[in-house]
């Protein structure tokens, strides 16, 4: 293949790439590629753009693409589906830039108590808003909670299926088949046409196999799920229930720990995280201070023990051996970068919120979706998915009766400068052309009669 160099490719010069192969007695590039076949090899030149060779001239060429973007705080959006605008406290934002916090990747070779202690305040106070024992510090995002989760039931039961709600984010369920593909079995449980699981499918497919149901509650589409029936069926064939909650909902809405589920997980992006595009996330996990439970987390817990200094305390690793941290060989699962700064922030807003704050907040939410709800419905042509039933922060609407399709829809809602709902068409085909809209706390009365009226306009031209 011919030699291309590249300023922006590292080691492109093929004098560098000769020396390179040299020192590791290889012969081309192609022998270290040898076991890819050959079909999932690229077997022509990239198709780059000429290279931009000052500093300058790259920079303007990056901003202008920037610029091309619009962010929400620019628009009104109603964008939901995992990721969601909700009011930041400047206090957020000052805490986790502090030095201490934001270069403190593992802490090990340092003095690092600082952060051993915030992790341990965050995870208590999650674990109060939970109703559960012991919180893990956050994993990567709540996807990669919700996977980890059904592993250790998995590894807690011995079992090797796992039955999963199928109102379930597309990319939880696509990051849950990746992770436990290699062990577990995973099969969807079936909703009824009322938006609610359905119990007689579900204790059709339970026996001594099911090591768990996972369920989001509420589901993806927002719905609240009749959890206590749930976890009896669940429970009565020895299987375990898990979770998946909005932590901001909370405030209003039964934990699921007081009507049975065995862990609990979710995101902590609602937590005083800005969106950031799309990757401001942590995941977190959490249980009852059952021993057997708890020494299948894979990821570190931070707890508080007296030191040799009467009335002084330290905080560090509880049951350090678990983890692949210790001898990964040894590990219940291997652990990588988390995002543990995201958890020292989610500390900070709930110890700014306080119990008041978040009853306040999921109280908001709720009433803002109940005046959407009303509005949006009214419309001609329009239908709320699941009107009947309660939902938290988001839920479905069709259009199917305006004859137009999401993509249009959202379309000629931005030249109202607004972003519409997360469209659901190719995901849930078979709620035809519905979007998933979300209302939080910071939409007022009137942000939510400007979608009311945009859409009015839209569907009837």
């Amino acid at each position: 293949m011919k030699h291309i160099v590249y300023p922006y490719i590292p080691n492109s010069v093929p004098e560098v790439k000769a020396a390179m192969l040299a020192s590791i007695g290889a012969k081309s590039i192609e022998e270290l590629y040898a076991e890819i076949p050959a079909e999932l090899r690229m077997q022509k030149p990239m198709d780059l753009p000429e290279p931009l060779l000052s500093e300058h001239a790259l920079k303007r060429h990056v901003q202008s693409l920037l610029a091309r973007n619009r962010h929400c705080g620019e628009v009104l959006s109603f964008l939901g589906g995992g990721c969601y605008q909700h009011h930041v406290p400047a206090i957020c934002d000052e805490i986790n830039g502090r030095s201490e916090f934001l270069t403190a990747y593992a802490g090990e070779p340092y003095d690092d108590a600082g952060r051993f202690q915030s992790l341990f305040e965050y995870a208590s106070m999650m674990g109060e808003l939970l109703e559960m024992e012991v919180v893990s510090i956050p994993t990567f995002d709540g996807h990669q909670a919700a996977a980890t989760a059904v592993r250790m039931a998995g590894r807690h039961t011995g079992r090797k299926v796992v039955l999963v709600a199928e109102h379930v984010n597309p990319e939880k369920w696509s990051v849950m088949l990746n992770y436990c593909r290699s062990d577990l079995e995973l099969r969807q449980v079936q909703f009824t046409s009322e938006g609610v699981l359905d119990l007689d499918h579900l204790r059709s497919v339970l026996d001594d196999q099911v090591a768990c149901l996972f369920v989001d509650n509420p589901s993806y589409l927002g719905v609240l799920q009749d959890g206590a029936a749930i976890a009896a069926a669940v429970h009565a064939c020895g299987a375990l229930l898990v979770v998946g909650v909005d932590p901001s909902c909370l405030g209003a809405i039964a934990s699921p720990a007081s009507y049975g589920a065995d862990i609990v997980c979710g995101d902590i992006q609602s937590l005083g995280m800005h969106m950031s595009f799309g990757g401001g996330h942590g995941g977190f996990i959490a249980t009852h201070d059952d021993e057997a439970l708890v020494m299948q987390y894979p990821s570190r817990l931070f707890g508080i023990a007296p030191t040799s200094v009467a009335g002084e305390y330290g905080f560090g690793d509880v049951a350090y051996s678990r983890t692949s941290f210790d001898k990964r060989e040894n590990g219940n699962e291997f652990v990588g970068t988390a995002a543990a700064l995201w958890g020292i922030t989610a500390g900070v807003y709930l110890a700014l919120m306080g119990p008041a704050g978040m009853r306040d907040l999921a109280h908001s939410i709720i009433t803002r979706n109940a005046y959407a709800k009303k509005l949006l419905g009214a419309l001609p042509g329009v239908q709320i998915v699941h009107a009947t039933q309660t939902h938290f922060k988001e839920f479905a609407v069709n259009f199917d009766g305006t004859r137009k399709s999401v993509t249009e829809i959202n379309r000629a809602l931005r030249g109202h400068g607004i972003f519409g709902g997360h469209d659901l068409s190719h995901a849930f085909p078979g709620l035809g052309q519905s979007a998933l809209y979300s209302f939080t706390e910071i939409h007022t009365q009137e942000d939510i009669q400007a979608l009311s009226q945009a859409l009015a306009e839209v569907t009837q031209k």
